[in-house]
């Protein structure tokens, strides 16, 4: 079976980054679970974000992501969805899609969109009926 273990976004505001994408995916179930400084790295200062033990999403200091990207979380309800948007948003995200039905995608896709501080499309979604 393939699947995507993990991924890696460069920021431009490492410390910022963090503190956002800690709370705005705290409501999924995920926390910083790994932090590795400059010191330790070589070059960068990095930290792993995930849940269950195993960090899958990656944060490093090196400057932002060009060009912009698009990463989607799952979450295991919509409560959740839109526990990901109010805390994104209270983190200092900016809205690009408030929760709700994307019917474009499939009849109980439910999503929501936030901008980070570098401009990346992040996303929620639920794929279960209500």
């Amino acid at each position: 079976m393939a699947y995507l273990d993990h991924t890696s976004l460069s920021v431009s505001d490492f410390a910022a980054a963090k503190a956002f994408y800690a709370a705005a995916l705290k409501p999924l179930g995920i926390t910083v679970l790994m932090e590795f400084p400059k010191s330790v790295t070589g070059h960068v200062d990095v930290a792993g974000l995930g849940s269950d033990g195993k960090p899958f999403f990656w944060l490093a200091g090196a400057g932002k992501t060009t060009p912009r990207v698009h990463i989607a979380f799952g979450a295991n309800s919509r409560a959740e969805v839109d526990a990901f948007y109010k805390a994104a948003i209270a983190a200092g995200g900016k809205d690009n899609g408030p929760p709700g039905i994307r019917a474009m995608y499939h009849p109980t896709y439910y999503g929501a969109f936030v901008l980070d501080a570098d401009g990346h499309n992040i996303e929620a979604v639920c794929h279960k009926p209500e």
